[in-house]
């Protein structure tokens, strides 16, 4: 650990200094879940090495909308927010049929009461530089290529390369994997996607769209359709404005119970073929293709730790299963894991620096193991057959205490203890759900 001022890399340095580097803590990737992790260490003092294969600004499949629990660990962080680039919303406008609402974020003591927007392609930039500015040593355009691992399996470093350069090898005693959906290094390490859980799909493209670029709301369309039949599609569209002119436009969908996954780019030609032509959502206002990326939903990997290697955000597929969320997931999740890693690290090796670190999945399932265990239900049982539309009746949108309750359930926006009848309700019924077993290995 450090006690003395560290030294700081730019967040374009695209060098890497020596072939073999040691450090406190290792995080794979710069996303929300890499970055933020690696903020909290350095404030903590723990020497960290944040490597990261591309070089920023870069493009990431976003809908780039921050819901308020997103909001809440950017102020954790010291994120300025009223800084150029933002675009606050107020809430959501729900759309579905005939019918749509306007559901403004709740007033609670936990959470702020506003949104976000911010293009993923310099969000992940400012988080990556804030780790830095911290105190964090971040290494571009390294990719990560395998686990180096001690003769009892644990991992102690990794090896990578970094453009035409000779393989390198990173070491320290502890490993957080942020490397995104693809998880490569928890699939090195022998961890395995739990095939029962949901991935769902997600793409995305920019308008230029002014007439909508600076609305209030994100707005969320439950009236999809599955291409060439008349069944609703198993997720939702969105239209989040950007306030720089643009719009972010994409869907996200789960694989439909009888016909599969759904040709997204077909569904989103049809869906903006709705649109108003004012609206400018048709393709000579396009910027860039459309762009699609997976959803690892609902902890669809376990465990959370083992042998020195913690997962966070979509390595562990930390995505919320009840509305593709995984921004603010990512970030917290990366809080939680720093602090764990930071209390290992104050105690010798052994068993029980090995118990601070299996806290973190126990933590972890404190905080989502019961309200995604509900999600991935609701995902199984309802979503995947018939979307959100049938949800959205008449009955619902016509019902605030109804529309308020379901959009804090959807979003994960409750207070606890509980601030009103709403939290009340939500809060009894995820605490009702069995807690899932925290798996070892």
């Amino acid at each position: 650990m450090r006690e003395t001022t560290p030294a700081q890399s730019p967040p374009d340095d695209r060098s890497v200094h020596g072939s073999d580097e040691e450090a406190d803590v290792i995080v794979v990737g710069a996303g929300p879940a890499g970055s933020s992790a690696a903020f909290h260490l350095a404030k903590a003092g723990i020497d960290v090495l944040l490597l990261e294969k591309a070089h920023f600004p870069r493009e990431k499949v976003c809908g780039d909308g921050l819901t308020p629990r997103a909001v809440h660990q950017l102020i954790r962080m010291g994120i300025d927010i009223k800084a150029p680039g933002w675009t606050p919303s107020r809430g959501m406008r729900w759309v579905a049929g005939e019918h749509q609402v306007h559901i403004d974020w709740p007033a609670l003591g936990r959470y702020p009461d506003f949104g976000l927007s911010r293009s993923r392609h310099d969000f992940d930039d400012i988080l990556a530089r804030h780790a830095v500015a911290a105190g964090a040593r971040l290494r571009n355009g390294v990719k990560v290529t395998q686990p180096v691992t001690d003769r009892a399996g644990r991992i102690t470093g990794v090896t990578a390369t970094a453009g035409a350069k000779e393989p390198m090898v990173f070491h320290a005693p502890i490993v957080i994997a942020a490397d995104g959906a693809s998880a490569r290094l928890a699939l090195a390490m022998g961890l395995q996607r739990d095939r029962s859980r949901q991935i769902a799909t997600a793409a995305r493209r920019y308008y230029r769209s002014p007439e909508r670029s600076q609305e209030e709301y994100l707005e969320l369309w439950a009236d999809l359709r599955f291409p060439g039949s008349d069944h609703y599609l198993p997720g939702y569209g969105w239209i989040f404005p950007m306030g720089d002119g643009r719009v972010n436009v994409g869907l996200g969908a789960l694989p439909h119970r009888r016909h599969g996954i759904a040709d997204l780019r077909t569904t989103l030609d049809q869906w903006l073929a709705r649109t108003p032509h004012a609206w400018g959502l048709h393709e000579e206002n396009a910027e860039g293709p459309v762009r699609s990326a997976a959803l690892p939903l609902g902890f669809n990997r376990h465990p959370l730790y083992t042998r020195g290697l913690l997962l966070v955000g979509d390595s562990g597929g930390m995505i919320s299963p009840w509305n593709g969320e995984g921004i603010g997931q990512a970030m917290e999740a990366g809080e939680v894991a720093a602090e764990s890693a930071a209390l290992a690290l104050a105690l010798p090796r052994g068993p029980r620096r090995e118990r601070v670190l299996h806290s973190y999945p126990v933590e972890m399932n404190r905080r989502w193991g019961r309200y995604y265990r509900l999600g991935n239900a609701a995902a199984d049982i309802v979503f995947s057959r018939s979307g959100f539309q049938p949800i959205l009746n008449r009955y619902v949108m016509g019902s605030p205490f109804l529309l308020n309750a379901l959009a804090r359930m959807l979003t994960n926006l409750t207070d606890k203890p509980s601030h009103d009848v709403v939290d009340h309700v939500l809060n009894t019924v995820v605490r009702l759900v069995p807690a899932p077993h925290v798996r070892r290995r």
